[in-house]
């Protein structure tokens, strides 16, 4: 692998325009990423999903070179309807079209990060390899007391050009001083095997709020992780939702780092996985200084050969008094062949705090199939309420209830 890699890094500094400095810094990731290779099953927080393993079973003789230089047709057919909303469109890991036109143009900045520092500080090997393969980088920044009029839909799309690559995306987000954005990740794969590897960086000012939903809906066969870092100021608060549902395999990591007094985490997630898929979050929240709050939910409904895992940790510093953490994860296995996986943590080195965690798992209650028959249901509709009632229950979770209702539709619950 390490000789592909080498070769396909060679392609990307002759097609692309990046400084000796640039250069040097790509060069120094890969390195690290031949050294560790991809992450797997010996490493704790992979041992569920090894995806070193399934890399190698679903995708033969994997790429790593994307000409950035080719742009792609925008196939408007994938925009979300009955929503009014700005647009960051990638195709095949390429921007296509950056689009804030129902803001106050000079409330967002857009600025070329590529050229500055793009490493970052934690240990993971999907980061350095994205680092070392990433053509360009965006900041996005949202100026001070500006809320977003409209939500914020990333449109993470691939077309028939991709075949067993990696596509490599990174952006970073500022939210300034009593700011808010509303975001959507709405990912319309139209290929598969293909290797999709994402990275976010939000700096959260002080009273500033981001709601983050991710969407990931449509059947295919591509194989995705995507990595947000949040760090938090002063009264700030951020709110993850996680759809996880269509890819082949896809796995989630949130870190949030509640660096301000009175600063809060939300992270809520479903899972939705037919046959012989395989999900995973993971989380971690550091609640760093006194007064943070942080409350997670996670629910999975898994089909045949349907694999899920949550890794949930609460960090607690010393310092960090009166912190407020929570978290809960519940599965329901529809075949004796689905598995769901939970490790919940806590890691607590404070004692003013309100701590907790739990994990249940199990199949449906056919006591209440059976009374839902009794009231006139079918054995299949029966089973679909009480899905639909499991699943309501985080989606309700979200506040902005334009985006509720949107992601509702698309889950197709019912209240």
């Amino acid at each position: 692998m390490s000789e592909q890699l080498q070769l396909d890094f060679d392609k990307i500094i002759k097609t692309s325009k990046f400084s000796n400095e640039e250069i040097q810094s790509k060069k120094f990731f890969l390195k690290k990423f031949i050294e560790n290779g991809f992450p797997n099953r010996k490493q704790e927080d992979w041992k569920f999903l090894d995806i070193s393993q399934i890399i190698k079973k679903n995708i033969s003789d994997l790429s790593f070179f994307n000409d950035y230089s080719l742009s792609n047709k925008i196939d408007s057919s994938i925009f979300v309807d009955g929503l009014e909303h700005n647009k960051i469109i990638f195709i095949n890991g390429r921007i296509e079209k950056i689009d804030f036109s129902y803001e106050d143009q000079n409330k967002i900045e857009i600025k070329d990060g590529t050229k500055k520092d793009i490493s970052f500080d934690y240990e993971n090997s999907l980061i350095d390899l994205n680092s070392a393969f990433i053509n360009k980088i965006f900041k996005i920044i949202v100026n001070k007391n500006y809320s977003l009029k409209k939500p914020l839909i990333i449109y993470h799309s691939t077309n028939d050009k991709m075949k067993s690559t990696n596509v490599n995306l990174r952006l970073d987000f500022e939210l300034g001083e009593n700011s808010c954005l509303r975001l959507i990740d709405f990912f319309t794969d139209n290929t598969n095997k293909n290797f999709i590897n994402i990275f976010y960086n939000f700096n959260l000012l002080k009273d500033s709020i981001l709601k983050n939903y991710k969407i990931d809906k449509f059947k295919n066969d591509n194989l995705k992780y995507s990595f947000n870092n949040i760090e938090h100021s002063n009264n700030s608060v951020s709110e993850t939702f996680i759809l996880s549902a269509g890819s082949d395999y896809f796995k989630n990591e949130i870190n949030c780092n509640l660096n301000g007094e009175y600063s809060s985490a939300f992270i809520n997630g479903v899972f939705s996985l037919k046959e012989n898929q395989q999900h995973e979050i993971r989380t971690t929240i550091n609640h760093l200084v006194e007064n943070t709050k942080s409350y997670q939910l996670i629910k999975s409904v898994l089909g045949k050969e349907a694999k899920s895992a949550y890794q949930g940790k609460i960090f607690v510093n010393s310092k960090a008094q009166k912190t407020d953490g929570y978290q809960l994860s519940k599965a329901i296995l529809l075949d004796e062949t689905s598995e769901f996986n939970a490790k919940p943590e806590l890691e607590i080195y404070a004692d003013d705090v309100k701590c907790s965690h739990g994990s249940a798992s199990g199949s449906l209650n056919e006591d209440s199939i059976f009374y839902l028959m009794s009231r006139g249901l079918n054995y299949q509709q029966s089973k679909e309420l009480l899905i639909n009632g499991f699943l309501l229950d985080v989606v309700e979770k979200i506040t902005d209830s334009e985006i509720k209702n949107l992601i509702k539709n698309i889950i197709g619950l019912k209240e």
